[in-house]
């Protein structure tokens, strides 16, 4: 049982595009583990009737919605890569309300550890902007791997699915971040033998209260 006087041991997990963050996720909630997604979080930031969502309107103006009053999100996209500037804007109203809500979440949960999953975690600033996470999970593939996963996932062709690639962090700048890799270039069976170790040993941190 979790010590209630101790907050959940805090563990990020994050990867490139197409490493399969969501398959080690997915299974690491399959053995217990509360799972707060930044994705998700981001989309309830500026939900209709938020002050995120005020804000966006405020910066950018009532074209960025749709007739439903949502942000309308392909009209939201055309404007941030018609005016550079645009990105940091938005991203200046959305990251720091996502952090606020993942912390939340995770300093809540009733659990020996939480998992965090923040697949931009390198883009968005690592551990500068989230100091109070513990442990940081990197999920690692090799290019050739993930190119032919986007291929065979998306039916696009390879000179997107390499400029995909090219528009994260490279696996250089996630892998110096890591205090555990889980290497998915391999098959689900070699994954899950990883994540099931993964999941031992995040139990022994969390009893020792190690961060």
């Amino acid at each position: 049982m979790p010590n209630p006087a101790r907050r959940p041991l805090v563990v990020a997990v994050t990867g490139g595009i197409a490493s399969g963050k969501t398959a080690v996720t997915d299974a690491l909630a399959a053995l217990g583990a509360p799972v707060f997604d930044a994705d998700v979080a981001a989309r309830e930031a500026i939900e209709p009737g938020t002050d995120g969502l005020a804000e966006v309107v405020a910066a950018f103006g009532p074209e960025v919605l749709d007739a439903y009053g949502r942000l309308d999100r392909a009209a939201m996209r055309r404007h941030v890569f018609a005016h550079p500037e645009a990105r940091q804007r938005l991203e200046a109203i959305i990251h720091p309300r996502v952090r606020a809500r993942l912390q939340a979440q995770a300093e809540g949960a009733d659990a020996p550890y939480v998992v965090l999953a923040i697949p931009l975690l390198v883009e968005v600033g690592a551990r500068a902007a989230y100091p109070w996470i513990d442990r940081i999970v990197v999920v690692d593939a090799p290019d050739e791997v993930r190119i032919q996963r986007l291929l065979a996932r998306d039916g696009i062709d390879r000179a997107l699915a390499e400029r995909m690639l090219a528009a994260q962090a490279g696996r250089g700048q996630r892998l110096a971040l890591a205090d555990h890799v889980i290497d998915n270039g391999g098959d689900l069976e070699a994954l899950r033998a990883q994540v099931s170790e993964l999941h031992a040993a995040l139990l022994r941190m969390a009893a020792a209260g190690a961060g």
